[in-house]
């Protein structure tokens, strides 16, 4: 039974519907609520939900790339799936605070965490479905996790699936482009009334934000070229629902997939470097770093740090904390955020391998974080040596990859003084021109990235 009762969803869209509509926003506006997001360049993804305690297995079978689909990886219908899943699912005390204080400790201003996800499953406490955290576990679990984060002083994201496996008026053959079990299709035998599951949507979000305070960040995921917007989700009002509730909050563009809402297809490489704001606050690349970033386009990659977001007791394709540190310099060095995900499992223990590469981030943040926490891209046509810049300010910061073979730098601009950003010690320069020449140490302090401050 999807709804515990019909007056609690009536009583929810009353509210909605008495909602104003937002006033139209000026760019300085914008500029100061999206000021953070912009500065912060560093976050944490957490996917968890039912799909953590099957650890990527099913009846035996172990199955690969993200399993947080594995309901529709084995085509399972609703009933067999909950059934089997809810045993499994059983978080430990303390698992939000554990999370909230690795985020904290690897250098991360904010951490998305999935509310809901594709199968439907939602952790807080609704009076829409019993399908949830408080009827499952006793628990809102939302809520255990926004109070850990607060604690910690890191904004908080919620990712919430507008794609739902378990509702039962979700139209999934209008749902053209977008996944679905094959069991729980061919067991769909009824009529499916969509206007229904809009509301529920609607309901439901409205939940998330009215009961657990200050939300920053809303992670809309997702939908396809041939099913989006208003026809699919009721977005424009959904956007004005949610801004009415949280008139901070940053949104991403992924309750629409067309080209004024950044895309071009239906690839996770797919994005555009234009967006109309209507749309959305910020473009979502996956598992992927625009070759050039994207302009004047907030941006953000999400990105796994092996082969899955949701947990997987089989899946050992590591990224190596080299790459992940390159990447997030690589990305700011472009003008973006790097979302990282870590996949607990279905107690909430985040697998020992995410957390050692957390911590080795948070190490070399720690020492070079002011190379990367509110800067601007690099305003080179090229980088003259293996590495990235970032820029703050008259500020310049050169992430060095690799020595030169010449032991020099020399940089198209005039400079006054470099410094080795860990430990402050200063560098030789010499200045002709309009271009300046830094001369190395013989090795290098970092061998991932040695940062070189140049003013």
């Amino acid at each position: 039974m999807i709804r515990k009762t019909a007056l609690a969803l009536a009583a929810a869209l009353t509210t909605l519907q008495a909602m104003p509509a937002r006033a139209a926003e000026t760019e300085p506006q914008r500029d100061a609520r999206m000021q953070w997001w912009r500065e912060a360049r560093f976050g944490m993804f957490v996917h968890w939900g039912l799909y953590s305690g099957l650890a990527g297995n099913w009846d035996g079978k172990p199955y690969g790339g993200g399993v947080e689909w594995l309901q529709s990886l084995a085509g399972v219908d609703t009933d067999t799936y909950a059934q089997t899943a809810k045993p499994k699912f059983a978080p430990k005390p303390g698992f939000a605070k554990e999370w909230a204080k690795l985020a904290k400790d690897a250098g991360c201003k904010y951490v998305v965490f999935t509310t809901k996800h594709h199968e439907g499953f939602f952790l807080g406490d609704s009076k829409l479905t019993d399908y949830d955290g408080k009827d499952v576990t006793g628990r809102d679990l939302v809520k255990e996790i926004v109070d850990a984060l607060h604690a910690e002083g890191l904004k908080v994201g919620f990712y919430h699936s507008i794609i739902d496996w378990h509702h039962p008026d979700y139209d999934f053959k209008a749902a053209k482009g977008l996944p679905y079990p094959k069991q729980a299709a061919a067991k769909a035998t009824g009529p499916r009334d969509h206007a229904k599951y809009i509301q529920f949507l609607h309901g439901q979000v409205d939940e998330l934000m009215s009961h657990y305070g200050q939300v920053d960040v809303l992670w809309w995921d997702y939908s396809s070229t041939q099913f989006d917007g208003d026809a699919a989700w009721g977005a424009a009002d959904l956007i004005k629902e949610v801004r009415a509730k949280q008139p901070g909050i940053i949104m991403n563009n992924r309750l629409y997939r067309r080209p004024e809402a950044g895309f071009s297809g239906m690839g996770t490489h797919n994005v555009t470097d234009r967006m109309d704001p209507q749309y959305g606050d910020f473009v979502t690349p996956e598992n992927n770093i625009p070759a050039n970033g994207l302009g004047s386009v907030d941006w953000e990659t999400c990105m796994t740090m092996n082969g899955t977001w949701g947990f997987s007791d089989h899946d050992d394709k590591w990224k190596s904390t080299e790459k992940l540190i390159r990447n997030l310099i690589d990305i700011a060095s472009k003008g973006g955020n790097y979302l990282l995900n870590v996949g607990p499992t279905g107690e909430g223990t985040i697998p020992a391998e995410s957390i050692e590469r957390m911590e080795a981030m948070g190490t070399w943040l720690k020492k070079n974080g002011e190379a990367i926490y509110g800067t601007k891209a690099n305003p080179f046509e090229k980088v003259p040596f293996d590495g990235r810049v970032t820029k703050k300010g008259s500020t310049l910061y050169l992430h060095v990859f690799k020595r030169p073979d010449t032991g020099t730098i020399v940089l198209p601009v005039k400079a006054a003084k470099a410094t080795l950003l860990d430990g402050g010690k200063a560098l030789e320069l010499k200045t002709e021109g309009d271009q300046t020449t830094i001369t190395l140490p013989e090795t290098l302090a970092d061998p991932i990235a040695t940062v070189i401050k140049v003013d």
